[in-house]
């Protein structure tokens, strides 16, 4: 049979006009290769692709029984003949005869060596290439593992190459790849055909598709040839065989395939650069989208389902984030374009709910306001189209209805030019799952801290309308506010960050408890990173106030004992809501909440300061002389202890907070065992000061109903410290007081008892012992004077309990005469006494009643330099005392810098804060200096020399600074007097004294000249 193959070579000699033919011959053959590569396979159905391969010719059938009837040595003789042949020339028949030949062959021996000779044939021309494509693919219906392995060695040797290579190389490598392409397309021929007929499963497309990737990936960054086009159309003919590619193939082949098509130049940028190509890139890149399209149908035509539509748009995230418009436009243009063939061409098998879709709308929503028209209509449009299959796959009549507004909706998108979205984000809102409408809103929220201003803006205007659409359920609010809050920091525009914080109150409004048991939870109540939340729940002053509740609500849930271990405590929801109220005690934004929920917030303070007490927390709480600023977090105690502290402060109760920090009250309630003396304090501070007292009472009131006894005890002790307030009877009558007393009678705390019991003798309860104590202290205030009277602490300790139990009834005239003996007192060489006259001074001035008020001030004002010298005591427990005094005349004398005079009695130290001590004392009582001279002046002669020196200073002071108001204010009798005391001075034996006399001298001269004049 052998004989009978035609061997016809070339001719020995050709003239010149015969090569001349040759070559355009040659010429003609690379025309129409090109046009066979550019050829555009149908694009209805992968599986139609060049059908025309599965015909056969009617000679093949009588062929293959003749091949068949041959012996081995046979078949070998004519295979060496054909490839003789073939090299010689080339015939479509020999090439078909040979791939016959080869398949009817058994010995893989022989199929491998003649397929690695045929791969080594001539690939220049079309016919070349295509004869071969054909012997390769007839022969791998029978040889389909030994074909590929083949032809992918060719494959990776081939593409996988480093690309720098010279010119002739380079025109190697681009015939091989058009004959690589050549047999791969008519491998996908036999490969369907045996999968149609057979049931044959190849199981090496994955393999077979990396070589046409890698040979993708090796294409330049510009168009020249339609390659592009035909390796995704080979690849998506193979995507339909069995078995199905994997998801990690399909992965690589979308990102490849994106990559070598989004990230060419622009279209104006590839046709400047190729001015000279005959081929006109803008077709090459249009068939390439088309290829690209077909693909992604193809992989939808194998799973109907919305969870791989979803599979497909998530690689598309990198190009619709891209910052090249042109890449963003070629991203939205495919995902359209995939969404409109499957509105109206396909329908979903499954109704799959993925919750990535939410993000991927949420990417889409995105580009609503990008740059380029047409990117953001079609980001609109493909919004709608996503919706649209949402609702397909319902199947109700009323989604249908829907279906019809949507197609509405989108022709809108095209005609509008300035776009509303917020009929689109309702939509939106209405048709997505739970998942899905959290994951828009997390891909909102990521978007937010985006570089670019425009982007942030859209993002949050879009975070804002959904958040006012109401289609947050409560099962999203913690994902959510989890999700702001990583993102708040990085927020770059104060308009954006507004815009959130408006969302943030929105969201507060419809899931307010939700918000708050989140935001409890962020983080440390102390970062700062999440106060703008917390803000943005006060813009709104009805959201604030439950806001507040709430953490009122939040810290009564205390735990029993039992039932929490030590390790816990940090971790209890109550003490999440202490620190949490702690930090919005110092926001602006609280204040006027916080003035609100005054009573609340101190009745919980206080009871959990004693819960906390209860669970056996000890720590160490500074002294005041060791106050810090130390960045170490508060424990429990103290971090209550603050807020407690904070809440009068920032409320601009600053007497109440003065009143016990001056007294070192504030430290008692650092130990369980002086939590109780803390509390009375604290609510006799508010009564002197008329704090809250109406509010603050019915908070206790209901404590007191309570069947927690730490409710109860903190509710008594306040109680019965109010019953000395001037003003309770206006809040609550005696009927009513004594009611809820009676109750504290029967209470198992027999601290309780007893405190309602007192309260129940006081002279509020019972008016007629007014009298008896006035009596009384009449008696007491004669005492002073007699001279057998040695225990002057005990009697003034019975004047001071006396005084109190008076309350606002006052000791009426007695006030007067107990001041006046008082401040003989200051000056007791025991540091006792005098420390104690100076304290119980404090309570006296207040005792007069408004009868004796006026009088009393005048007094007080006599008061102040004695007890400014005492500022500088050389006993602390006097000068602590002392300030408390000094600060209580100055309120009683309406000073106008009494508020800044505390904070320098309280934390000054030195020089520096006697100097504005001073300055505070002059500035509020201007035309005062000469009354406060003639007070110094006996001090210059006093044994102690402490207050001596400090009389000198304070003297020297006057005269130094307010000499002119001196030469106003003095007058003659007044300086003759006080010029007789200072005169005394150079007779001193003391050196300081001499001292102080020769450098003032002059100055006492001139204003003794300026007085006679």
């Amino acid at each position: 049979m052998a004989s009978t193959i035609p061997a016809e070579g070339p001719a020995a000699g050709h003239t010149q006009e015969e090569e001349e033919e040759a070559e355009a011959e040659e010429e003609r053959e690379e025309d129409d290769d090109e046009e066979e590569l550019d050829t555009e396979l149908p694009s209805s159905e992968i599986g139609e692709i060049l059908d025309e391969a599965h015909s056969t010719p009617p000679w093949e059938e009588v062929l293959v029984d003749r091949i068949k009837a041959m012996s081995v040595t046979e078949k070998s003789l004519v295979l060496e003949a054909i490839r003789q042949c073939l090299q010689e020339q080339n015939q479509s028949f020999l090439f078909h005869l040979y791939g016959l030949m080869l398949r009817e062959s058994p010995s893989e021996d022989v199929v491998r060596k003649h397929l690695t000779g045929l791969l080594q044939l001539s690939h220049k021309t079309a016919s070349q290439r295509e004869g071969i494509a054909l012997a390769m693919g007839i022969a791998a219906a029978t040889h389909m593992e030994l074909a590929w392995a083949i032809l992918e060695d060719v494959g990776c040797t081939k593409f996988l190459k480093s690309p720098h290579r010279n010119s002739a190389s380079q025109e190697r490598d681009h015939t091989l790849k058009k004959s690589f392409l050549s047999a791969a397309v008519m491998l996908m021929k036999a490969l369907k055909r045996e999968s149609s007929t057979q049931g044959y499963k190849f199981t090496q497309t994955a393999e077979l598709v990396h070589c046409l990737l890698s040979a993708l990936q090796k294409e330049p960054d510009h168009l020249v040839t339609p390659y592009r086009q035909k390796i995704i159309l080979v690849i998506a003919g193979l995507s339909s065989l069995r078995p199905s590619l994997t998801p990690m193939v399909k992965s690589t082949i979308l990102q490849t395939c994106f990559q070598k098509l989004y990230q060419l130049p622009p279209m104006e940028v590839l046709k400047s650069c190729c001015p000279a190509l005959k081929s006109d890139p803008t077709v090459l890149y249009q068939k390439a989208m088309q290829a690209l399209n077909l693909l992604l149908q193809t992989f939808i035509s194998e799973n109907k389902s919305m969870d791989e539509v979803c599979f497909l748009l998530q690689h598309t995230e990198p190009w619709l984030m891209s910052d090249r418009s042109h890449e963003r436009r070629r991203a939205v243009h495919t995902i359209f374009l995939l969404l409109k063939c499957l509105v109206n061409y396909v329908k979903l098998t499954e109704e799959a709910k993925p919750s990535m879709l939410g993000h991927q709308i949420g990417l889409l929503m995105l580009l609503w306001r990008d740059s380029e028209e047409f990117t953001k209509s079609h980001a609109r449009l493909c919004v709608c189209l996503l919706l649209q299959l949402l609702v397909q796959q319902k199947e109700s009549l009323t989604e249908f209805m829907y279906l019809n507004k949507m197609k509405n909706c989108e022709e809108r998108g095209h005609r509008e030019s300035d776009v509303k979205f917020h009929y689109l984000v309702q939509a939106i809102d209405d048709h997505l799952t739970v998942a899905q409408h959290t994951q828009l809103i997390l891909t909102l929220l990521r978007a937010l801290s985006n570089h670019k201003h425009m982007d942030g803006d859209l993002a949050s205007h879009l975070l804002l309308m959904v958040f006012e659409d109401q289609s947050i359920k409560p099962e999203q609010v913690a994902e959510i506010l989890q999700g702001l809050f990583q993102e708040l920091p990085a927020i770059s525009f104060k308009s954006t960050q507004e815009k959130v914080l408006k969302a943030v109150t929105v969201l507060g409004t419809q899931h307010t408890q939700g918000t708050v048991e989140v935001l409890l939870t962020l983080c440390h109540p102390s970062e700062r990173q999440v106060a703008p939340l917390w803000k943005a729940l006060a813009t709104n002053s009805q959201l604030g106030r439950k806001v507040m509740t709430l953490l009122y609500i939040k810290l009564k849930l205390r735990p029993p004992q039992l039932l929490i271990r030590l390790s816990e405590q940090a971790e209890l929801m109550s003490m999440l809501a202490l620190g949490t109220i702690y930090e919005l005690l110092y926001i602006r934004e609280y204040r006027a909440i916080v003035h609100w929920a005054f009573a609340g917030i101190l009745l919980g303070l206080l009871t959990q300061l004693h819960y906390l007490y209860e669970l056996g927390v000890v720590e160490t709480i500074l002294e005041p002389q060791e106050d810090t600023l130390d960045m170490k977090p508060l424990g429990p105690c103290s971090l209550c202890l603050e807020a407690l502290k904070g809440l009068f402060w920032t409320t601009n109760y600053w007497e109440v907070f003065a009143y016990l920090k001056l007294l070192r009250g504030w430290e008692l309630f650092g130990r369980a065992e002086t939590y109780t003396e803390g509390v009375i304090l604290l609510a006799r501070a508010m009564a002197h000061y008329d704090c809250e007292v109406k509010a603050v009472l019915g908070q206790a009131v209901i404590c007191l109903k309570s069947s927690e006894e730490r409710d109860n005890i903190v509710a008594i002790l306040i109680i019965t410290e109010f019953l000395t307030s001037q003003e309770l009877t206006l809040y609550m009558s005696r009927k009513i007081m004594n009611k809820f007393l009676t109750l504290g009678l029967h209470n198992t705390s027999q601290l309780v008892r007893a405190l309602s019991l007192m309260g129940l003798s006081s002279v509020l309860m019972q008016p007629k012992k007014v009298r008896l104590l006035r009596t009384r202290m009449l008696g007491l205030v004669e005492s002073f004077q007699k001279p057998e009277t040695k225990d002057l602490l005990g009697l003034m300790e019975i004047v001071g309990d006396t005084l109190h139990r008076m309350g606002p009834q006052g000791i009426g005239a007695c006030s007067l005469k107990l001041a006046r003996h008082l401040r003989q007192l200051f000056e007791n060489e025991q540091e006792a006494v005098r420390g104690g006259a100076i304290l119980l001074y404090g309570d006296v001035i207040y005792s007069g009643g408004r009868k004796y008020q006026q009088a009393l001030q005048g007094h007080a004002f006599q008061s102040l330099v004695p007890l400014l010298f005492h500022l500088a005591d050389t006993c602390p427990q006097v000068v602590t005392k002392t300030k408390s005094t000094f600060l209580r005349c100055a309120i009683l004398l309406k000073w106008e810098f009494r508020k800044q005079l505390f904070s320098k009695l309280a934390w000054g130290r030195g020089p520096s804060a006697e100097s504005d001590i001073f300055m505070c004392m002059m500035e509020s009582n201007f035309g005062s200096c000469h009354q406060f001279l003639l007070q110094a002046s006996p001090y210059l002669h006093s044994p102690d020399r402490n207050l001596k020196l400090t009389a000198m200073k304070f003297i020297g002071g006057i005269l130094e600074d307010y000499f002119t108001n001196l030469c106003f204010y003095l007058k003659k009798g007044e300086m003759k007097l006080f010029q007789t005391q200072f005169e005394v001075l150079k007779q001193q034996q003391d050196s300081a004294s001499r001292r102080f006399y020769r450098r003032f001298l002059q100055e006492v001269v001139e204003l003794s000249r300026f007085l006679s004049q």
